[in-house]
């Protein structure tokens, strides 16, 4: 994975891109923390920087491996469970699996979304007709949104630690 910017040329590797710059953003907010601050709770959510990326994993298998690829619940890599209860982290996780975690099912996405073309569509209970290009969008603005969490938390943390 680079973190190369692409700004112009065929408008799936933009996507592509600009996802995978998302991605890396989202790990950049944890890494480097301590084990106790990546589970520091400042605000009254679930929300700290372990478990956005959690999240962000099971984000990941829920849209490619269960809903694009059709993968049945053992098939997926990670937690399974239907991933319910995304921004839950036990206590045996460290920071590094869960960013381990998040970068296999991050690698397998990019496996599952390079069978489809940007214009291949599905039936989604909740979203109606999706295409692989909707999905990819939707994981940009997902990501880009919990980095920004992320940046705020790191913040916060920073702040505290002087």
């Amino acid at each position: 994975m680079s973190s190369t910017r692409i700004t112009n040329g065929a408008e799936r590797a933009i996507i592509e891109n600009m996802l995978d710059r998302n991605r890396e953003a989202l790990i950049a907010t944890a890494r480097g923390l301590s084990e106790a601050d990546a589970r520091r709770r400042l605000v009254t959510s679930l929300t700290t920087p372990i478990s956005v990326i959690k999240h962000a994993a099971a984000a990941e298998r829920i849209w490619f491996q269960r809903f694009w690829a059709g993968l049945g619940e053992h098939e997926c890599d990670g937690y399974s469970a239907r991933d319910v209860g995304t921004f839950a982290v036990t206590d045996d996780e460290t920071l590094a699996d869960v960013i381990a975690e998040f970068e296999r099912a991050s690698q397998r996405s990019r496996e599952i979304a390079a069978r489809f073309d940007l214009d291949d569509v599905k039936h989604n209970p909740r979203e109606g007709t999706v295409s692989m290009r909707w999905t990819l969008l939707s994981m940009i603005e997902e990501f880009a949104r919990h980095a920004g969490h992320g940046d705020i938390l790191r913040e916060q943390l920073d702040v505290t630690a002087g």
